[in-house]
């Protein structure tokens, strides 16, 4: 079967691209390597800024997408996209994974982010074992302790309040002198009474031999070490877009992201980008939706002129 799309990922801009994709009446699949859908929201405890749904939880508002797209008749693969590959001049496009191939007119990238590293010793070591990417998914086995979140934008800030409600000190760590969080975010951590800024500082390694056991941090100022006593420490320090399959096939700005604009559109015919995976200034759900909706209509054009 050649279908009019294939849709890689299934977070929120490839949830919005199936609806979007059903409402069109074209012949669509959803290839998502992960059991559940909704990608990075999934690791969000609470959404307050989609509108008209203040408040709901991460993984409520994917489950909500992902049954909207089931309602309209989505079909989803769970099955992991291992390369593309182009066929017929570029006409037919070829999704190869280890148990079988899809073929479509169109292909919507969708893989979304995934969570940057500080690359320092003992983080990879200790992941697991105190060291999170995910307050939401680890928060509860560090309640009444002391941890420390390293970041300084919105998803560090929000892990920095999620932890506050139920550890009994946090630490914020910046190696700047002024958070990039929105600033309604930084409101709240004012009105925190358990929450200690660290700025100017970056953390060298993470002692430990089976769990953490401590934060060594340097003062870039005067350039001073020391160990903070900390039980875990949650990484927020940015992501990094999925764009292992499509390396060698489309242009990657400076920071890993397919060169596309808001229609989605790559300089290969027919191949479209949507969410984090593309470049863009602002990296929210309501943005990745948005970008579903966006390509499906430019996918649409596209088929047009076949």
């Amino acid at each position: 079967m050649i279908y009019d799309v294939i849709i890689i990922g299934s977070g929120p801009a490839g949830l919005a691209a199936a609806i979007y994709a059903q409402r069109a009446r074209l012949s669509a699949v959803v290839l998502e390597k992960e059991y559940v859908s909704g990608g990075q929201v999934l690791n969000t405890y609470e959404v307050d800024n989609y509108p008209g749904l203040p408040g709901i939880g991460g993984y409520e508002l994917g489950m909500k997408l992902r049954e909207h797209a089931e309602k309209l008749g989505a079909q989803f693969i769970n099955i992991e996209a291992k390369h593309i590959a182009l066929e017929d001049q570029g006409k037919i496009k070829a999704v190869y994974t280890e148990q079988e191939e899809f073929r479509a007119r169109t292909i919507v990238l969708a893989m979304g982010a995934r969570y940057r590293h500080l690359e320092v010793p003992g983080e990879q070591e200790l992941t697991g074992m105190g060291v999170s990417y995910c307050a939401t998914c680890d928060g509860a086995f560090f309640k009444g302790r002391t941890v420390a979140v390293v970041g300084g934008g919105d998803v560090a800030v929000e892990d920095a309040l999620f932890l506050a409600r139920g550890c009994e000190k946090v630490y914020l760590i910046h190696r700047r002198n002024e958070l990039r969080a929105a600033a309604m975010l930084q409101e709240q951590l004012e009105k925190c009474n358990n929450i200690e800024f660290l700025w100017d500082t970056e953390v060298v390694s993470i002692p430990g031999e089976d769990h953490v056991e401590g934060l060594r941090i340097r003062n870039k100022k005067d350039q001073s070490e020391r160990v903070l006593e900390v039980d875990g420490v949650f990484i927020a320090v940015g992501t990094i877009p999925n764009t292992g399959i499509i390396t060698k096939l489309l242009h990657l700005d400076n920071n890993g992201c397919i060169v596309a604009a808001e229609d989605g559109k790559t300089e290969i015919p027919g191949i479209f980008a949507a969410g984090d995976i593309r470049t863009k200034q602002l990296r929210q759900i309501v943005t990745a939706v948005a970008d579903g909706a966006n390509v499906i209509t430019s996918v649409q054009g596209y088929l047009n002129t076949l």
